[in-house]
């Protein structure tokens, strides 16, 4: 008999956190927007910009790409880029209205630092 085989049951992996989701205010303006939209979606990726590397786009689409990962949530669906996964796991996005400015912003937990103005991120 092979001293090397376990008899000890496999250990569950554990479930990674979803890709990304909405918080209610993104769902209420991204409905919104779908709505009065032309049947596009939302394609999100991460492009290299900025002083500390990387930054959030958002872009609209006609239909999902091959390299796009489909997230639905609040009965929505969301594409994102499948380059931009790895840094998006478990990011939440937001839709926030101030006196002056309006937009989606991201709550990313593998963000390691921003710049100083928030418009790029690193890792």
């Amino acid at each position: 008999m092979d001293q090397n085989v376990s008899n000890a049951p496999a250990r569950p992996r554990r479930a990674l956190p979803p890709l990304m989701t909405l918080s209610d205010a993104a769902a209420a303006r991204l409905r919104a927007l779908y709505e009065h939209g032309d049947g596009r979606l939302l394609r999100i990726s991460v492009n290299t910009k900025g002083c500390s590397g990387l930054a959030y786009d958002m872009s609209w689409v006609a239909e999902p790409g091959p390299g796009d990962e489909v997230v639905r949530d609040h009965d929505l669906t969301v594409l994102v880029d499948r380059r931009a996964s790895l840094f998006l796991i478990g990011t939440v996005m937001d839709y926030e209205q101030k006196a002056l400015s309006a937009g989606f912003t991201f709550t990313n937990p593998n963000e390691k630092g921003r710049c100083g103005c928030g418009e790029s991120f690193h890792v």
